[in-house]
C-alpha cells in the first residue's frame, strides 16, 4: 500500500510531524519499576545528605572537644606552675614566720637585758638631797635594740617605760625632781603623775610618782645579733 493509497498526502506538499505519542504504550510494570527506581534514588540522596550532615556535626564536635582538651591541658599546666610557685612561697613564708617568732622571743628576752641596777642608781644619785627611790614599775617595750634597725638612733628609740616612786621627808619639788631625772643619760622623758603625803606611825612623808621613758642605750647588748655593737652601760 502506498501513501497515496492509504490516504496519506505524499509529495512536495506533504509533511510528517513526529512527537510523543498521545497514547502511552509503555507496560505498566515498566512504569512502576521506573517510579520505584526514582523513589529509591531520591531516598538514597536524602540518606547521603543526612549522613553528610551527621559527619559534619561529628567533625565539628570533635574539633570543639579537641580545642577544649587543649585549653584544659594548658590551664592544668598553668595551675601546676602556680602550685609550684605557691609551694616555694610557702617555704619562704615559713622561714619568715620562723624569723618573726625568733625575733618575738628575743624581744621578750630583752626584758632581762636592761641594766636596771645601773640606771636606777644613776637616777637616784641625780635626785635632790633627801629624796629617794622607793619603788618603780618599768616595762621593757617589745622590739629589738636600735642597733638592729638600719638608721635607728639608740638615743631616740624607746626601750623601757613606766613609773618611779619617790619619797622625801619634806615636800618634794616635783619640777626639780623631773629636771634631775631628765638629766640622767638614757632617760628620754620624765613627767609628774601624782603627789601625795601621809603618815605611818611616824613623821609625815611625801610621795611623788614620775612617769619615765628610757632609751635603748639601757640595754646591755647581751641578746644583740653577732657583729652588732653593744648598747648599754
Amino acid at each position: 500500500m502506498t501513501g497515496q493509497q492509504a490516504g496519506i498526502p505524499t509529495g512536495a506538499g506533504a509533511s510528517v510531524t513526529r512527537g510523543i505519542p498521545r497514547v502511552n504504550l509503555m507496560p505498566r510494570a515498566e512504569i512502576e519499576r521506573r517510579r520505584r527506581t526514582a523513589l529509591v534514588r531520591a531516598w538514597g540522596w536524602g540518606l547521603v545528605g543526612a549522613l553528610a550532615v551527621v559527619l559534619a556535626a561529628g567533625a565539628a564536635a570533635f574539633t570543639a572537644n579537641l580545642a577544649a582538651q587543649q585549653a584544659l591541658a594548658a590551664e592544668q599546666a598553668r595551675t601546676t606552675a602556680l602550685l609550684t610557685e605557691l609551694q616555694a612561697l610557702s617555704e619562704v613564708g615559713s622561714a619568715l614566720a620562723d624569723t618573726t617568732a625568733l625575733e618575738a622571743f628575743r624581744a621578750e628576752a630583752m626584758a632581762g637585758d636592761v641594766a636596771w641596777e645601773g640606771e636606777l642608781t644613776a637616777i637616784a644619785a641625780a635626785l635632790p638631797a633627801g629624796t629617794i627611790v622607793t619603788g618603780f614599775d618599768l616595762t621593757a617595750l617589745p622590739g629589738t635594740p636600735a642597733a638592729d634597725a638600719a638608721g635607728a638612733d639608740a638615743a631616740q628609740a624607746a626601750a623601757v617605760t613606766g613609773t618611779l616612786t619617790l619619797q622625801s621627808a619634806s615636800p618634794v619639788d616635783v619640777a626639780e625632781a623631773i629636771r634631775a631625772v631628765r638629766s640622767v643619760p638614757g632617760v628620754l622623758a620624765a613627767d609628774g603623775r601624782d603627789v601625795s603625803s601621809g603618815t605611818t606611825d611616824g613623821p609625815r612623808l611625801y610621795t611623788s610618782v614620775l612617769g619615765v621613758e628610757l632609751d635603748q642605750s639601757v640595754y646591755t647588748g647581751a641578746f644583740a645579733p653577732a657583729g652588732t655593737p653593744e648598747e648599754g652601760r
